[in-house]
């Protein structure tokens, strides 16, 4: 499932990148980064659609600092406070993982087009 998940995600959605090991990962995580929008803002209207997920990684969790692994793998500050984990089980199915992802395509599009990281972006 994690893998259908990013992999629609990558296909679907522009400006992203998927952290970590491409290979050797866990199986049940995905950690994306989006450009331009603020992860936590994403997480709320997520939230609100019935959809769990965290921002960061599970070492900051509770704090509004960016994560230090995702420092540490060389993500710039405003990559890392646009990433945001998501955890998949055995029991999660493919209609859910479809709701997800076009969850997240109009929210990701809804804040990119709100969002002072991209008038910043066109003036330069």
């Amino acid at each position: 499932m994690r893998d259908y998940f990013v992999s629609r995600v990558k296909e679907e959605i522009q400006h992203i990148s998927v952290n970590g090991h491409h290979a050797q990962r866990l199986p049940g995580l995905a950690s994306i980064s989006f450009n331009l929008i603020e992860g936590e803002s994403l997480m709320l209207l997520l939230d609100m659609a019935g959809i769990a997920v965290s921002t960061g990684s599970a070492c900051s969790s509770g704090t509004l600092e960016s994560s230090h692994v995702l420092k540490a793998i060389g993500l710039p500050p405003e990559e890392a406070q646009g990433t945001i984990r998501f955890s998949f089980g055995t029991n999660n199915t493919k209609e859910e993982i479809d709701y997800v992802v076009e969850t997240l395509k109009k929210n990701v599009a809804k804040l990119r087009e709100m969002s002072p990281l991209r008038a910043k972006r066109k003036k330069k």
